[in-house]
């Protein structure tokens, strides 16, 4: 019964957290305008960073990820990574050029560098996320296993259902609509970058 209530609380927990709007809800959106799977590759790319984060954490790794200057470069170069992320989208709002540039960039290559650069995501899971894999390792390997899939699970239907959502918007509204997600999505990636190396030089200096 103890394991069926911590499952519970984790696709809770990781629902609140895959829901929050950032880097990777903006790459989603913007790409599932184009392809309604977009949202299940980006996951996947999320995945091969995620899984590996998890069982490192699981060994201990969360003391590394806590130090303060590993936090910032993080921040600094997820920052500038989103910052050329949205500048890019902006530049390729012109109709002919949204079809061929996003059709070039690989969803599974933005779910892997978002969430590397994505210090929000690091922190995340060196507490709340640390403090989950600490509660499922009490429960032996396959349950922390099993834990790690279902979180991975809630970000793949909560991408997906996104990606599907943006795709069906666009083909009902058409170029215009498309261009105007693509606006918001690149904006918001801009001053997310900027946000992001504003925290980080904040905290060095």
């Amino acid at each position: 019964m103890l394991i069926v209530t911590f499952l519970l609380q984790t696709v809770f927990i990781s629902f609140s957290g895959v829901m929050a709007p950032g880097p990777i809800t903006a790459a989603t959106i913007g790409k599932g305008s184009k392809n309604p799977h977009a949202g299940a590759l980006i996951s996947f790319g999320h995945g091969i960073v995620e899984f590996p984060l998890i069982f490192l954490i699981f060994l201990g790794f969360d003391s590394l990820i806590n130090k303060p200057y590993v936090r910032e470069g993080i921040g600094i170069a997820g920052g500038l990574f989103l910052l050329w992320m949205g500048i890019d989208i902006l530049r390729g709002l012109k109709v002919s050029e949204l079809n061929n540039k996003t059709e070039k960039r690989s969803p599974i290559t933005a779910g892997v560098f978002l969430s590397l650069g994505n210090p929000y995501f690091i922190i995340w899971w060196a507490t709340i996320g640390a403090a989950l894999i600490a509660r499922s390792a009490k429960f032996g390997f396959f349950w922390f296993a099993v834990f790690a899939v279902i979180h991975w699970l809630c970000d793949f239907l909560w991408l997906y259902f996104l990606s599907i959502m943006s795709y069906k918007g666009g083909t009902f509204f058409g170029k215009k609509f498309q261009k105007g997600i693509f606006l918001i999505c690149g904006i918001f990636l801009f001053f997310l970058g900027g946000k992001f190396i504003w925290d980080a030089l904040n905290s060095i200096l």
